[in-house]
């Protein structure tokens, strides 16, 4: 059974844009891949269509049937995380063996403060009345 895997610093999902995080990729493949690529992608959730783009690609060529490899990478400064009433961005990094379409997926947040960016507030005062 083929396995794909992302190790994050400190087993940490939040960072600030622009930061570099070591990555480790692990990989154990019931038959050898040409290549993997470790792709740093975003995607909208909600309502509407969804928006996908892919902001990095990292190539490891020949890279064996098993192994581990430490990756550095850059994040994007921009878009933020975020979550809306209606769509939410949602980045992740993606592990994927070419042209075995074996994959795997780690959703992180990429914003100031290392929180995603809230539009909207559930308040539960009332009105205030003027």
């Amino acid at each position: 059974m083929s396995q794909l895997a992302i190790y994050l610093p400190d087993d940490r999902s939040d960072f600030e844009p622009m930061e570099t995080i070591s990555v480790e990729a692990q990989w154990e493949l019931d038959s050898e891949p040409d290549s993997l690529q470790l792709r740093v992608v975003w995607n909208t959730s909600g309502k509407g269509d969804t928006n996908i783009s892919t902001k990095k690609i990292i190539t490891i060529d020949s890279p064996g049937a098993a192994d581990s490899r430490r990756l550095d990478v850059e994040l994007p400064a921009e878009p933020y995380s975020f979550s809306g009433k209606y769509v939410s961005l949602i980045w992740a990094l993606e592990l994927i063996a070419q042209p075995l379409n074996e994959s795997c997926r780690r959703e992180i947040t990429i914003g100031p403060g290392r929180r995603e960016v809230l539009l909207h507030r559930e308040s539960t005062d009332p009105p205030a009345e003027e």
